[in-house]
């Protein structure tokens, strides 16, 4: 049942085919093989969306190469495709067309490859003006003979829209009125010219019913629709790909066109210089692109108002003004391929919510670009060539707080520079707070600096450094007066015996057992001490140094007294110097009394050292041990001071 249906079908409407070119006299040779029924789509004219893609029925593509017959290249009740009108075959497809009356069902016609005469050519679009066609697309023709006036008669017709590509015209000298009236006067909604060379259209000579106009990729300039009144319901206009090349001059054309709400001027050589120039923008404007031109920063001073998508893609712009463009109307701000250093504010764009900074020169993104511009909802920022340091560091924790609202993280998020981090995608890079936050690496280096400063004064202190140090410098201003000032006799280098050193509070035994015990009878002891040996007027330290320089040996009376004396300190240093300059064995200790250890001083780390190193002589208590005690002492400082002078002058010698 269903073959008998579809066989039924294909006969009827073969036979509509063929009494409709016999009564016509159009000679179409029709192959063996009947129509067969496909579900196809009609090619949708990509530079007009607005035309209705329509189910076809696909008929095989023949040529009568007798009659030399145009090519049906797809044929339905409601569309027809025809290619190759030839002036030979023009008059068989203008005697088609004018049967194609507006109660016909046929609305879509393409012609393609069509190359006949001027009067042909209107008279194809004058018969398809009349007819039941809607929807009419030409493309590829060349106009063969000369442009001359022609009365086109606008009324009555049922199309919408029509679509012209490639038109070549061979005419070199015409009136410019005669071609472009025919179409700035067509009382139709949509209107297309594209990549046909045209460069010029004049302004409907009455109100005009277009409502969406496209002459992509042609030759048009600046003087396009100036002045140009009778276009007030004019909606859409694309001017892509032309040679416009001044914004202020677009920005007056369209300022006659009250209902313009879409502009595209992608592609041209746009320049504003600002210069304090005023733009005049149609108010109702809503989107504007201005992609791919040679626009800079000056462009935020001639903007419209109240437009809400604006791209300014791939132009020259390095910043974008604050305080110039009040856009409060604006949605959608396009800034990608341009030369900017850093994401733009929103001061002048308060109602921005989609933001594009891709493929620009931004190093590190500023972190708080989110607080100034609340009400963005995405931000696509990648395929910069970010420099991950630690100002980039606040940028990605900004990414994640602002709950994914940078498009395309983190795959287009990838690091630039330093090289070493080339490639790292910004997700990966970690530096530690100490080393990205400037005020707290400099507390911690301040609170380091104070740290060790305390230390090394806490050193200083528990060790004395202060007291060793001024007395390196009293003993070393002795020794440089000693050295200016030269003995006049080596013999007076050794004097005496012994230097005692004792605190006061030990002088009753040093003067009632040390000094009579070492000084009387046989074999006498010359003693150094202070109150009978020191020469007034000079300083004491130069005195304690003099008397321990001009003693064989330094005999250092130990108790309790002593570590509490400055001056026995200052005479222990001096002794111990000399101790480790002159490689001698001088320094005799007597222990009068046992010092816990608990009340030595820390700066007395000499005379602990010492007791713990060398053998010390401990005063006895009991009576009967004494003579032994002062026995074995004369015998330690026991010598010929003359012997011992001419040793040093051996030595000296």
């Amino acid at each position: 049942m269903t073959l008998n249906t579809n066989f039924l079908r294909n006969v009827f409407l073969y036979k509509c085919l063929f009494a409709l070119t016999f009564l016509n006299h159009v000679s179409l040779s029709v192959e063996d093989e009947l129509f067969s029924s496909v579900s196809n789509n009609f090619p949708e004219d990509d530079s007009n969306q607005k035309i209705t893609s329509l189910p076809l029925l696909y008929t095989k593509s023949h040529q009568s190469k007798a009659n030399r017959d145009w090519v049906v290249i797809q044929n339905t009740t409601e569309s027809l495709s025809l290619s190759e009108i030839l002036n030979e075959n023009v008059k068989n497809l203008i005697a088609l067309l004018s049967n194609f009356r507006q109660e016909s069902r046929l609305q879509n016609l393409t012609l393609t490859n069509v190359s006949v005469n001027w009067n042909h050519l209107m008279e194809i679009f004058q018969n398809v003006w009349h007819s039941s066609v809607e929807y009419f697309n030409i493309n590829n023709v060349t106009q063969l003979s000369h442009i001359e006036r022609y009365k086109f008669n606008y009324s009555g017709t049922s199309m919408k829209a029509l679509t012209m590509k490639k038109i070549i015209i061979t005419d070199m000298y015409f009136t410019q009125d005669d071609l472009y009236k025919i179409f700035a006067d067509m009382n139709i909604a949509d209107m297309t010219i594209a990549d046909s060379e045209m460069i010029h259209m004049l302004c409907p000579s009455r109100k005009s019913p277009f409502r969406y106009l496209n002459f992509l990729k042609n030759d048009l300039t600046d003087f396009l629709f100036q002045k140009c009144d009778n276009l007030p319901q004019l909606e859409t206009l694309i001017l892509q790909k032309n040679k416009f090349e001044s914004l202020r001059k677009v920005s007056f054309m369209t300022s006659r066109m009250k209902s313009l709400q879409y502009l595209d001027m992608s592609n041209n050589l746009l320049r504003h210089d600002g210069a304090g120039v005023q733009c005049q923008w149609a108010e109702s404007l809503a989107e504007l692109d201005l992609s791919s031109n040679q626009l800079v920063d000056a462009v935020f001073e001639c903007l419209p108002a109240n437009v809400k998508k604006l791209s300014l893609r791939n132009n020259q712009i390095s910043n974008v003004p604050s305080g110039v463009a009040e856009l409060k109307s604006l949605e959608e701000l396009n800034l990608a391929s341009n030369r900017l250093a850093d994401l733009p504010g929103c001061s002048g764009f308060t109602s921005l919510q989609f933001l594009n900074v891709e493929m620009n020169s931004i190093l590190t993104p500023s972190a708080d670009f989110f607080q100034s511009c609340p009400r963005v909802r995405e931000l696509q920022a990648g395929h910069n060539p970010f420099k991950c340091s630690c100002e980039l560091q606040a940028f990605i924790q900004l990414e994640r707080h602002s709950g994914g609202k940078l498009f395309g993280w983190p795959a287009a998020y990838v690091c630039e520079y330093p090289e070493g981090l080339r490639g790292t995608e910004l997700k990966d890079f970690h530096l530690s707070p100490l080393a990205c936050n400037t005020t707290l690496l400099l507390v911690t280096a301040l609170l380091l600096t104070v740290l060790l400063v305390a230390a090394v004064a806490f050193l200083c202190i528990y060790l004395d450094v202060p007291w060793y140090v001024r007395m390196t410098w009293q003993w070393t201003q002795t020794k440089r007066r000693a050295w200016h000032n030269p003995p006049a006799d080596q013999e007076a280098i050794l004097q005496f015996h012994a230097f005692i050193s004792y605190s006061e509070r030990d002088s009753p035994w040093v003067k009632n057992e040390l000094i009579p015990n070492l000084e009387r009878g046989e074999g006498s002891v010359q003693l150094c001490q202070h109150e009978r040996n020191f020469i007034p007027g000079k300083s004491i330290v130069e005195n304690i140094i003099n008397c321990i320089e001009k003693s064989y040996r330094s005999i250092f009376v130990l108790s309790p007294n002593f570590v509490q004396s400055e001056w026995c300190h200052y005479e222990l240093y001096f002794a111990h110097h000399k101790l480790f300059s002159e490689n001698s064995n001088s320094l005799i200790l007597i222990l009068l009394e046992p010092i816990p250890p608990y009340l030595i001083p820390a700066r007395y780390h000499k005379l602990k050292a010492l007791m713990a190193k060398r053998t010390y002589m401990e005063w006895p208590k009991e009576r009967s041990k004494r003579a032994l005690f002062w026995a074995n002492l004369r015998a330690a400082i026991s010598i010929n001071l003359q012997k011992a002078d001419e040793n040093l002058y051996e030595e000296t010698d």
